[in-house]
């Protein structure tokens, strides 16, 4: 899929991995905004991010200063020298932070689910030339995800980037907001000249998981990262557990490993002909897989059985899931594959019989 994205090209920022986007969850005092950001910029950050206007999941939460907090990102630009950005999810937001001169715009993930206000928000944009970045929508939908995107391409923004913060779940996990990393490795594979950031706070929602996802973003080859970093994190308003201190967040940036995106010595194309070769192979193999069960489909028809036979199906998945560990892969994983082979071997068997 082609857009039209031109780089992000923000002025005195460098484009090289991994560009950092730094600030707290919220925008709570002149003050602490004023002490986080003189902070970072001394560990180098170039890019303040703080929360003017917070989408809270149920009423009586703080919800952010508002506009009155918008000059104390002016302050921060003119006396550190950092570009600014924050969250908009209405035109009025828009209108506000534009003539506050913000120099960056973030589009949240309640927002980007709802495509009357991503519609509204391109509307509101037309015509500006400003950074846009595009949060993931709270469900694990690319195409919603995509067509946010493409709302404010077709508004005429260019300069736009996304950022992967996790993905709701209902059930209790390891992560506030699950990774689901094959959802933004698809979207590079649909739109490669789309810049990708990792928001590491709002996936892993506690301070010691910053480090290590910061490193996986990196391992998969991510533009930048945006990192809620607090003066004083465990008094902050919101979020409090997923914010880290600029000295913190300096250690953290200073232990990354930033691998070259795309190497391409001789012996790692070697091996990447061995793996289109077992691919193959795997085509193959599945292909024949398939004719089979179709002849035992046309055996079922033949005899009136039903398709699904449950304690076959059962004892495949147990007897494949033990041969994975022994084979060094995770249970679930191969679970996972082999649920996807029957569901096709059950929808090859049904078209069989509607055919007769």
């Amino acid at each position: 899929m082609e857009l039209n994205i031109t780089p992000l090209s923000l002025p005195g920022i460098e484009t090289q991995r991994p560009i950092i986007i730094a600030g707290p969850c919220s925008a709570e005092t002149e003050e602490q905004v004023m002490s986080t950001a003189c902070q970072l910029a001394g560990k180098g950050v170039r890019i303040f991010r703080a929360g003017i206007w917070k989408p809270r999941t149920k009423p009586g939460g703080f919800e952010g200063v508002g506009e009155p907090g918008l000059p104390w990102l002016t302050r921060v630009k003119k006396e550190t020298g950092m570009l600014v950005a924050t969250e908009v999810a209405t035109p009025q937001h828009v209108e506000a932070a534009l003539a506050a001169e913000v120099d960056i715009l973030w589009v949240g993930a309640r927002t980007v689910a709802n495509p009357f206000a991503m519609q509204a928000l391109a509307d509101a944009l037309k015509g500006i030339d400003v950074p846009v970045l595009v949060k993931n929508p709270v469900n694990p939908d690319l195409e919603l995800w995509i067509g946010g995107i493409e709302r404010l391409n077709g508004a005429g923004i260019t300069r736009l980037a996304v950022i992967h913060r996790g993905f709701s779940s209902y059930e209790k996990r390891l992560y506030r907001n699950t990774p689901m990393w094959h959802i933004p490795i698809e979207l590079r594979r649909r739109i490669s000249n789309l810049p990708i950031f990792c928001d590491p706070s709002h996936i892993g929602g506690a301070r010691e998981l910053i480090a290590p996802l910061c490193q996986q973003a990196m391992d998969l080859g991510f533009d930048g990262l945006m990192v809620e970093s607090h003066c004083t994190p465990d008094c902050a308003w919101s979020d409090a557990k997923q914010q880290v201190t600029p000295d913190v967040l300096d250690f953290i940036l200073s232990k990354l490993v930033i691998r070259e995106l795309a190497p391409t010595t001789e012996s790692l194309e070697t091996l990447r002909r061995h793996i289109d070769e077992i691919d193959n192979n795997l085509m193959e193999l599945l292909a024949k897989r398939m004719r089979i069960s179709r002849e035992i489909g046309q055996y079922k028809l033949e005899h009136n059985m039903t398709v699904v036979q449950t304690r076959r199906y059962n004892e495949i998945l147990d007897k494949r899931g033990a041969q994975g560990v022994l084979c060094g892969m995770a249970p679930e994983f191969v679970k996972s594959v082999f649920e996807d082979i029957h569901e096709e071997s059950v929808r090859q068997q049904i078209e069989l019989m509607n055919k007769k």
